[in-house]
């Protein structure tokens, strides 16, 4: 069985929707910050990922190359967090792993998608 792209392309959403939820979660329910309001870190952490959301979505091309761009900051944060922070390394382990779902997700899918003429 050889995956096509649909495949990876729905690796790339589940990559974003649970990257998306475990942000949602992380700062607001599971781990609030102390230091700095909630809505700043979430605005600081969630709004990159909604700006190319409805080109990912749609699948077009440009959108799912900067998805794939900004997925990687997601992955050095929880690299990073998860090597320093023992508190907090679950949830820093998921953005690692859903980062790079979303990452591999989009880079294979436009690989393997038919390209517009």
């Amino acid at each position: 069985m050889k995956p096509n792209a649909d495949t990876y392309y729905a690796a790339a959403l589940i990559g974003f929707f649970g990257l998306f939820a475990l942000l949602m979660l992380w700062h607001t329910v599971l781990v609030p910050a102390n230091q700095f309001p909630v809505a700043l870190v979430l605005l600081a952490t969630v709004t990159p990922l909604l700006l190319p959301m409805r080109g990912l979505l749609s699948r077009h091309r440009k959108s799912c190359t900067w998805m794939a761009y900004i997925s990687l900051f997601y992955f050095i944060h929880g690299s990073t967090e998860a090597y320093s922070n023992a508190d907090e390394r679950v949830y820093a382990s998921l953005e690692t792993v859903f980062s790079l779902m979303l990452f591999l997700g989009t880079t294979l899918y436009l690989r393997f998608a038919p390209k517009p003429d």
